[in-house]
């Protein structure tokens, strides 16, 4: 299957700055999800703290973190981690995007998301896992 997606893309650091522009916004959105949530409890679904407009709670601004740093990092390496770390990253971000929608009037909501959050998920999973598309890299008897 790999065999299918390009290598050394000549758009591909059109799509690493897409990806890195993705992974600062979740980051941003944690670090004031951190900041706002603090002394809240973990699970908090009172819905009082926001960050970027969107509701929030300790356990997602933490979360928030770790990926967004996660994705930053790895665009900043590139070498190839770039490639997986979009790509798994980017269907979970899929995945959890559409549970959420299934989830949100329940209790298992542990998250806090909203419509809105469901949305920014599925547009940051989508951008994610494009990029990983086209940011593969090699030798160039590989390109061909």
């Amino acid at each position: 299957m790999l065999s299918h997606l390009p290598t050394n893309h000549h758009l591909r650091p059109l799509y690493r700055l897409l990806a890195l522009a993705s992974g600062v916004y979740v980051l941003v959105f944690g670090i004031i999800g951190v900041v706002q949530t603090s002394g809240a409890e973990t699970f908090d679904r009172s819905g009082d703290a926001t960050a970027l407009g969107l509701p929030t709670n300790p356990a997602f601004a933490y979360a928030s973190v770790a990926v967004g740093a996660l994705i930053v990092l790895s665009a900043l390496i590139g070498r190839n981690l770039d490639f997986y770390v979009y790509s798994v990253v980017g269907l979970v971000f899929q995945i959890v995007g559409m549970l959420a929608l299934a989830f949100l009037g329940t209790d298992v909501n542990y998250f806090n998301f909203s419509v809105a959050t469901c949305v920014v998920s599925l547009v940051i999973g989508l951008a994610l896992f494009t990029a990983g598309l086209y940011s593969r890299v090699g030798a160039r008897a590989d390109a061909h």
